[in-house]
This record gives structure tokens, C-alpha cells and sequence, in this order.
């Protein structure tokens, strides 16, 4: 039975130190919502913030959310870009930021033990001086937290070559829905006793119990590196250009496209001249005692395809790296925009991309495309001037509006292209995403990739680990 909230804020502060319990306006707010897109309806102030220092602190929460029938949202940083960490009506955030700990670091094993805060940056520059690195990295790993990247199973640029978050995760410490501690996995990177919980846990998105700790794998940090800047006059022969690379057998450890209207607006934020120089870019980097070698066969592929390649020991790799970790940008007052991250095969990169920009003509739409190209994963991003979404002055005629306020014709448009750029990319045996997560945004898509059989499936599970739907409702699955 569920307590009222005045109850369920007492219990909290009868339970946790006072600098570990927030009722703050401010900070309710904050912890309402992620970085995820959500309307007006979808964004509900939190009870309380609970904020956990040990293992113990998260077992009491989850045990109080139990007897008090409260809904537990589980957080780190908030860069969920899906809504998988916005609050639900009458819930209580889990914050494990303050869980920031490198527990273990064994060289020798290559691997680390991790409180789930610990920062992805972090991590790597502790496994860094031991010649090591943590494989994962998404946009935002200098903010985001191990704990979210497992529970989004979180991608990133190097993805191609070294895999994405399950790929890395080697074990958990997980606290259940009635407040059970259990461990899985193993610390070697052989192991297969047992089904493998683990990877259910990864990418779960906090629905089937809430990780308070992560064996990783760690990778040999290389030492050689080498970057590749390709412009291309077209897109879709940049798109050419990955699957080429791909045929002479060369893995990059990097292998990333930019479209033009991509550059012109890091070229906007950054400062930088990319636009300039052609009209995609194809950043890619090699990596190891071989990335010189592969690096020059890879420059014969893309010159032969017509692409201006940058040469040996160019000095701006870096910052073109770091520019494309900016590439998505940051909402601008002069569009309104629409984007996802739709993953397919790569031999239909092409295919997609050409349909994509039919779509956007078809709703009179404009494109951007990012794309981690070396293993299919795309973010297209639809947009049209926000001048679009402003009434006419003194039409005369009654405004019709969508929900959230803007013209239906140029909202409807938007979404009628993103519709259609999932829709496409599950023709082609792609997904929905590729990793983001469903969160509460795709939650709409989720039956257009996945059968009953298979959702009905899903439930059943969360149904052995959450019979109460206490752990972060809403999320994941339908």
C-alpha cells in the first residue's frame, strides 16, 4: 500500500543523514528531468532526492520504496538522451553520483573495480597511467557515469573496434527490488556458469535492479595513433568510403561521418573551418604498433575515391576528434529539431542515408546527419526554422497547435520524417536505436522492432525482478 508523500518524506529523513536527503525546489527540478526530449505532461516533480554514499544506503532506499510502495528512479549524471532518468508522479530519485570510487585497479588482470559514480573520463585516466584504458566512450564521457553507461549499455566512437559498455563489463553488484545484494559475472574474461545475468543487467536501463558496482575490462592504451581527415563533395560516397575500408580489411579504431550541415554548425559553435573544406568529412583513426600502415591503405582507399585526405602527422587530429564529440551541439533558438540514434547494416549505410535524404525533401524538412559509420549507427537529426513555428501577425485565422504548442503542419512534418527514418531503418534490418536507449521516448517504436512474443517475454522477466514495477517504471520495455 502506498504511503502518502508527507510519510514517504519523514521515513526518508528518519533514515538518511541530513546532507543525504534533498526536498530543495531547485533541486527537485533538476532531478526531474534528463537530457532526454519529453513534453510538458511527461515531467513531474520527484518527493525527495535521495543521495547514496555506500551500498548500504541503497539497499535501505530500495527496502523503504517497498514498504512504502513509492517508485525508485535511479540517476548519475542525467545524460540519458532518451528520457530513462526523467521522474514519474510521486517517485524518489536514487542519486549514485557520490558512489564515485575506483575500488580496484589490477593491471596485471587488466581490470578495474568501479562504484557506479565514477566518472568515464575518470576511469580512464587512472587506467591510463598504467598503460591501460576503458574501451567506452560516449560524448559525454566526461561527465557521464559508469553506472549510467551500464545502464544504457552505452556506445561511442570507438565502438567499431573495441565494442560498446557490455562489451566491457565484466561482472556487477547489483541490488535487487527487495533490497538483495547478488553478484554476477566473473572477474576473468572467460566465463559461462549459468545463464549471464550480466548482460541482462547491461543496457537495462535500471527496470530490473540498480548497480552499485562494476568489474570492467580494461584495453591496451595505444601508443601509436593515427588521424584521417577525408573530405568528400558527396555524402553518399563518404558512406562508399566505409564500406571500401572495410573491404581492404583494415579496422580503424575510429571511423566517423560529418555531413555538411553538421560542419557548418560546429564551424558556428567552435570556430573552427570544416564547411570550408568540403562537403563531408570522414574522420578516422587507427590505432596500434600498425596504425602507420593501416593508416596509408586507408588514405589509398579514400583518395581513390575521389576524397582530399589529409597526410601523415597532421597536427589537428585531436581537435577534430574532439570537435565530432560536439557534433550532435546544443539546441538553437533559430530551428526546432528532431533526431535519433537508428543503427543499421553497415553494407546498407549507403542505401539509408540516400533514403534519409529523400525523406527530408518529401516533408520539406532540413537534414543533418552524424553517423558512427564503422558500425552503422547513425544520429539523423530533422529540423525546420523555428520562423516556421510562429503564427502569422495579424492572419486573422485561429492558430491549430500541436501539444506542445508549435503549428501542427510543421511539427507534424518533423515527426512525420523521424517516423520515417525508424521506419526505413527497420526495412533495412536495422534497429531503433542504437545506443541511447528506448528510455520513454522510443517506448512508441518498441513494437514496430520487436514481436508480442518477444515483449511479452520481456515482461515476464521484469516481472521476476520487479513484480511491483518499484525500479524505475516506464522504461525500456512496453
Amino acid at each position: 500500500m502506498s504511503s502518502s508523500d508527507n510519510d514517504v518524506r519523514t521515513a526518508l529523513r528518519s533514515a538518511f543523514a541530513s546532507h543525504s536527503v534533498t526536498t530543495e525546489p531547485a533541486e527537485l527540478d533538476s532531478h526531474a528531468v534528463d537530457k532526454g526530449p519529453l513534453e510538458h505532461w511527461q515531467v513531474h516533480t520527484p518527493l525527495a532526492v535521495v543521495f547514496a554514499e555506500s551500498v548500504a544506503d541503497v539497499q535501505q532506499l530500495v527496502q523503504l520504496s517497498a514498504q512504502h510502495g513509492f517508485p525508485l528512479i535511479t540517476r548519475g549524471a542525467g545524460t540519458s538522451v532518451s528520457g530513462g532518468a526523467n521522474t514519474t508522479a510521486g517517485s524518489v530519485v536514487l542519486n549514485l553520483t557520490r558512489m564515485n570510487q575506483i575500488l580496484a585497479m589490477r593491471p596485471e588482470d587488466e581490470v578495474a573495480v568501479v562504484e557506479p559514480g565514477v566518472i568515464n573520463a575518470d576511469l580512464n585516466t587512472a587506467a591510463a597511467q598504467h598503460g591501460l584504458m576503458y574501451a567506452p566512450d560516449p560524448a559525454s564521457y566526461r561527465t557521464s557515469t559508469i553506472g549510467g553507461n551500464v545502464a544504457t549499455n552505452a556506445g561511442g566512437l570507438r565502438c567499431a573496434k573495441y565494442g560498446v559498455t557490455r562489451d566491457s563489463v565484466l561482472a556487477l553488484d547489483v541490488v535487487l527490488a527487495d533490497g538483495t545484494l547478488i553478484h554476477t559475472g566473473q572477474a576473468t574474461f572467460k566465463g559461462v556458469a549459468g545463464y549471464d545475468l550480466t548482460s541482462l543487467f547491461v543496457g537495462s536501463e535500471g527496470t530490473l535492479g540498480i548497480v552499485v558496482g562494476v568489474t570492467v575490462r580494461l584495453r591496451h592504451l595505444s601508443q601509436h595513433t593515427e588521424t584521417i581527415a577525408a573530405f568528400f563533395d558527396e555524402l553518399t560516397t563518404a558512406a562508399q568510403g566505409v564500406l571500401d575500408i572495410g573491404k581492404a580489411r583494415v579496422q580503424p579504431a575510429i571511423t566517423e561521418l560529418l555531413d555538411h550541415r553538421t560542419m557548418l554548425a560546429l564551424d558556428e559553435a567552435q570556430g573552427s573551418d570544416l564547411a570550408a573544406r568540403g562537403n563531408t568529412l570522414l574522420l578516422i583513426q587507427t590505432d596500434g604498433h600498425g596504425a602507420g600502415i593501416e593508416a596509408e591503405i586507408i588514405r589509398e582507399v579514400l583518395r581513390a575515391l575521389g576524397a582530399t585526405v589529409s597526410d601523415p602527422g597532421s597536427t589537428e587530429s585531436e581537435r577534430l576528434i574532439e570537435l565530432r564529440r560536439h557534433a550532435r551541439g546544443d539546441g538553437v533558438v533559430t530551428e526546432v529539431r528532431v533526431g535519433e540514434d537508428v543503427a543499421v547494416p553497415r553494407s546498407r549505410l549507403v542505401d539509408y542515408i540516400r533514403a534519409i535524404q529523400d525523406l527530408a525533401v518529401e516533408h520539406e524538412v532540413q537534414l543533418k546527419v552524424v553517423a558512427h559509420a564503422g558500425d552503422g549507427n547513425l544520429h539523423p537529426t530533422f529540423s525546420v526554422p523555428s520562423s516556421e513555428l510562429a503564427p502569422e501577425p495579424d492572419s486573422g485565422a485561429e492558430q491549430q497547435n500541436d501539444d506542445d504548442g508549435a503549428p501542427a503542419s510543421a511539427m507534424s512534418r518533423l515527426h512525420a520524417a523521424l517516423d520515417g527514418s525508424v521506419r526505413i531503418a527497420l526495412e533495412m534490418g536495422g534497429t531503433i536505436t542504437g545506443e541511447h536507449g528506448i528510455g520513454t521516448y522510443k517506448l512508441r517504436w518498441l513494437d514496430w522492432e520487436q514481436s508480442t512474443e518477444v515483449i511479452e517475454l520481456q515482461r515476464s522477466i521484469k516481472n521476476v525482478f520487479d513484480p511491483d514495477y518499484r525500479l524505475n517504471p516506464g522504461r525500456a520495455i512496453l
